[in-house]
């Protein structure tokens, strides 16, 4: 058996070694890296994303930023590498790109596209409304920043059609929570459901159907003005809506005709976005 001290000596020789070996491995990796210029990798990254590989692609970015991190190539790296990621649905890491980049560069030409970005990365994780609509309430204010930041790019004009669409897709889920409680007798549920529709999505497709089921709520409790009220508002808004056929048929039933009350709270909403006081 070795000497203690001889021991230690030998351990430490060997742990010498092997650091020494590591150093120079990482010495030898790092001159190697340093020696591919960052236009070289970016060019390499964008022909792996054309030939249809993004994920691939993201990483080959991302390597030019942690290469050459305030070079030109890396900022174009840093924005392309969050494109890369969506087209690979990768979209977490999609819009963490994009917000990394709007976080170094937040007054560049490509900032407009950075967030167009976070907001489709958003948008294209919306769920059926039967689940949670985080991503779309996500997906809305996202896309609402391109609009208001960036109003006179393309990226706002497509985000303006996705906003539609995002705003019907959360009015669609107000209303099934809504008809929910209206099936269980839960009408004041049911009609806070229903008002959110009218308050925050009037423009939506299912504004109609909402002002025909706080029709419904609002008899069943016997709150005839406002039952009323929302008949009138469906019929002059919605005309020729089969859902205020059926709310004129309820109304009738009980004798009653759609009658407009000025001071209801769904008078004020509808003269509201009439007057432009809506935002």
């Amino acid at each position: 058996m070795l000497p203690a001290s001889l021991l230690r000596s030998v351990v430490a020789a060997a742990a010498l070694v092997a650091l020494s070996a590591c150093s120079s491995d990482d010495e030898a990796s790092l001159v190697e890296d340093d020696a591919r210029p960052a236009d070289v990798l970016l060019a390499e990254a964008n022909a792996t994303l054309l030939d249809g590989n993004p994920a691939q692609a993201a990483a080959q970015y991302e390597e030019v930023e942690r290469l050459h991190p305030w070079s030109n190539e890396a900022k174009e790296a840093m924005i392309q590498a969050s494109f890369a990621y969506y087209q690979a649905g990768q979209y977490e890491q999609a819009a963490l790109a994009a917000e990394r980049f709007l976080q170094f560069y937040p007054t560049d030409a490509e900032a407009a596209r950075a967030q167009y970005l976070i907001g489709v990365s958003y948008y294209d994780q919306i769920a059926d409304v039967g689940r949670d609509q985080g991503n779309t309430r996500r997906a809305l204010q996202e896309l609402t920043a391109v609009v208001d930041r960036y109003p006179e790019t393309s990226y706002a004009r497509d985000a303006k059609l996705k906003i539609d669409l995002t705003r019907d897709h959360l009015a669609g889920k107000e209303m099934e929570i809504g008809r929910f409680y209206l099936k269980r007798g839960q009408h004041v549920a049911a009609i806070n459901r229903f008002r959110t529709v009218i308050e925050r999505y009037q423009t939506t497709t299912h504004a109609p159907e909402a002002l025909h089921r706080l029709v419904e709520s609002y008899l069943a409790m016997g709150v005839t003005n406002e039952a009323q009220t929302a008949a009138a508002v469906l019929g002059h808004n919605f005309p020729g809506s089969d859902w205020y056929a059926d709310s004129y048929d309820l109304l009738t039933g009980a004798n009653l005709s759609p009658s407009e009350d000025d001071d209801s709270w769904i008078s004020r909403s509808y003269r509201q976005i009439v007057e432009g006081e809506w935002l």
